[in-house]
């Protein structure tokens, strides 16, 4: 009985994505409540000093208080000792990272997602892409570049060596398309390269694949219906991801048949390729000519109202409710 199961629902933390994954708690713990599970609203952030108000995990602006250290605390402390799982509503580094994950596994808390390995593999596009090219899935040209040696003019060399312009220039571990740039020429390369370094020590520097955004969800090791993303204005960027109205979703994604199921076993092979599992979404460009290239896997991907798994989820018959158990389930 999901009554006899309490779930504490870890939300907000300390990455960049902070805001969104409070918008992705919301959501699920409207789910968890319908399916009557005991919930425990949690932000590790926090640490012992955990809101008596539970509004007040998605209303406080306030981070001076909040730090990463505050994450070893919580999970330590008494807060987590009547909890059966975890449900990780969290985005970004010390989320998706392996980081969370392997403080859980300390504590011996069961958690959804992926495991410690596959989260961190995840987060590092580089060796995401690494084990893509192992696995014979197609990802697009790329380099990386350090923050503490950044040369502007190996970079512009490397580009128009490599794979020329446009060019995308991102953090290395960020998601939610935080720090990135799509560079049309060698001027623009100075600061995409500076916005990157804000938020990552490491910067990815990739070729860009025109054409369209597309998008699988694995559920139970299967994949769901092609996703097709079509921004109104502009690229997929954080505004148009996260603000309603700016961006159109077609799912199943307007392609021919055998594109799809294609589409969908790679989108399989790149989920295990890192040891995924549970759930997870893979991102993909196509190009006019029915090429397609994986571009990162998301291991915690968005659970909001916009949120594109959900999407994936309904066109497969799949409630909001019925994906937020079948999750939980996956971790026991």
């Amino acid at each position: 009985m999901n009554s006899d199961i309490t779930v504490a629902l870890l939300l907000g933390g300390t990455s960049e994505e902070k805001e969104v994954s409070k918008n992705s708690g919301n959501s699920i713990l409207t789910a968890l409540r319908s399916l009557n599970y005991k919930v425990k609203v949690i932000d590790p952030a926090y640490g012992l000093n955990q809101p008596k108000d539970e509004n007040k995990y998605f209303e406080e602006k306030d981070y001076a208080s909040r730090t990463n250290r505050n994450y070893i605390d919580v999970i330590n402390s008494p807060l987590f000792d009547d909890v059966d799982v975890a449900f990780l509503a969290l985005h970004g580094k010390w989320g998706e990272d392996g980081t969370i994950q392997s403080l859980l596994e300390f504590r011996g808390i069961k958690y959804t997602g992926s495991k410690i390995l596959a989260s961190s593999l995840a987060m590092d596009k580089s060796m995401t892409k690494i084990m893509f090219q192992h696995a014979g899935v197609e990802t697009p040209k790329w380099f990386i570049i350090e923050k503490n040696i950044i040369n502007h003019s190996f970079v512009q060399k490397n580009i128009k060596e490599k794979f020329g312009y446009p060019a995308v220039i991102k953090p290395n571990d960020e998601g939610s398309t935080i720090g990135l740039t799509i560079c049309k020429n060698e001027s623009e390369v100075p600061a995409a390269i500076e916005k990157a370094a804000n938020c990552s020590k490491k910067i990815l520097v990739e070729e860009y694949i025109p054409g369209r955004e597309l998008t699988v969800a694995i559920l139970d090791q299967k994949a769901l219906p092609v996703l097709e993303i079509k921004p109104k204005s502009g690229f997929y960027d954080y505004e148009n991801k996260y603000t309603s109205g700016r961006t159109d979703y077609i799912v199943p994604a307007d392609i021919p048949n055998q594109v799809s199921e294609h589409l969908q076993k790679q989108a399989v092979m790149a989920f295990d390729s890192i040891g995924c599992e549970s759930y997870a979404r893979i991102d993909f460009r196509l190009t006019d000519e029915y090429k397609f290239y994986c571009l990162e896997v998301n291991t915690l991907p968005g659970m909001t109202s916009t949120s594109l798994v959900p999407k994936m989820a309904k066109a497969a018959g799949i409630s909001f409710e019925e994906l937020i158990d079948r999750i939980i389930k996956n971790s026991f």
